[in-house]
């Protein structure tokens, strides 16, 4: 791409932001909070990127200048510093040149909003469901380490420790960049705590990963849900099955049942149902919206068989492989404690370069 063309699509989007900044200002605008919190998303994913096209347009300009001195040279000496600057300002923007073409590209709608991950023993029984369990602290641990929050919303125990389910958010401006791409199955090879033979075993555990959405995405009608409250089981102490704070919804219209427990409120339990609802609600009407033929979630996690993988953690080897890039760390115990960067930065790096192929520079 040409820099007349770098320039407009610049001074495009650096027009927007001013408009958006004009539009947060109106106090109209104020008095809309779904649209005065969707301006501010969008106001805060483009505040860096603006300062930094900002930036390179004033190096073009300069660039601008002094190439136009060269041309019609009067001053000698001018001419000389022309040409210093224009050597210097070349040699400055070849070498920010994959910065700015990164700014081509636009930024991700769902930058900055949170997530909800919803794990799932699959294929290998208890062994399954301890590994789900620790793979849920290995989330926790990471989100903890680079100071994101997380919410547990449900969570479903089985024998020796492990889980059969459990459903938590993560929020944090870095969330959804991190944590998008963990949907799929994990598969675990090592020899469980209840093999006497010694023998390694291969289980899978599913991930679903879904973008919380807003209640204003999504519209809810009240006789569209069923909702049935019930006492909670599990860890929790003698409150847990004295009080009916478990809350079951159903959407009719589609058949999709969420669960909460984990509040000792039913109000709040509700909440948090209705929260999940929405965001499974939003991922299939964006998947109906794409033509695809299954819904977010499934697509996301298959069956739960161990076929359909797309990372591997063998134990024995102390190797945690991505299949989906190919790349392999040696860290599994440092992994499994939170210690997640350079796989989930090798990740977003693959993202962002197949994203760079669709832009013609």
């Amino acid at each position: 791409m040409k820099n007349d063309k770098i320039i407009d699509r610049f001074q495009h989007e650096i027009e927007h932001y001013s408009w958006i900044e004009s539009e947060l200002a109106d106090p109209r605008t104020a008095a809309d909070p779904a649209r005065f919190k969707e301006l501010s998303r969008q106001h805060s994913r483009q505040n860096l990127r603006v300062e930094k096209m900002k930036q390179f347009l004033a190096l073009y300009a300069r660039l601008s200048e002094a190439e136009s001195i060269l041309k019609d040279p009067v001053d000698p000496e001018l001419a000389e510093i022309a040409e210093q600057e224009k050597e210097e300002l070349s040699a400055r923007l070849t070498a920010e040149r994959s910065e700015i073409e990164e700014l081509l590209l636009p930024p991700d709608a769902n930058d900055g909003r949170a997530l909800i991950f919803e794990i799932r023993a699959g294929t290998g029984g208890e062994e399954a469901a301890l590994f789900a369990a620790e793979l849920f602290r290995m989330y926790l641990r990471y989100s903890e380490k680079i100071g994101l929050r997380t919410e547990l919303m449900y969570m479903h125990e089985a024998e020796m420790g492990g889980l059969k389910e459990v459903s938590f958010s993560v929020s944090g401006d870095q969330a959804y960049r991190l944590l998008h791409q963990e949907a799929g199955t994990h598969r675990v090879q090592r020899i469980p705590t209840t093999e006497s033979g010694g023998r390694i075993h291969t289980s899978a555990v599913t991930v679903a990963v879904l973008v919380e959405a807003e209640e204003e995405e999504v519209e809810i009608q009240d006789q569209d849900l069923q909702i049935d409250v019930y006492r909670a089981s599990g860890a929790g102490g003698q409150h847990v099955n004295k009080t009916e704070s478990a809350v079951r919804i159903t959407h009719i219209p589609t058949g999709l049942v969420v669960t909460c427990q984990d509040e000792r409120s039913q109000l709040k339990n509700k909440a948090r149902a209705m929260k999940v609802l929405r965001s499974r609600l939003a991922a299939a009407q964006k998947e109906k919206a794409h033509a695809a033929a299954s819904e977010t979630k499934k697509q996301q996690v298959g069956s739960g068989d161990r076929s359909e993988k797309i990372r591997t953690y063998n134990f024995p080897q102390g190797r945690i492989t991505d299949h989906r890039i190919n790349f392999s760390v040696y860290n599994l115990a440092e992994f499994m404690n939170g210690e997640m960067g350079s796989m989930l930065q090798a990740l977003a790096d693959h993202e962002r370069e197949e994203r760079m192929q669709q832009v013609q520079v």
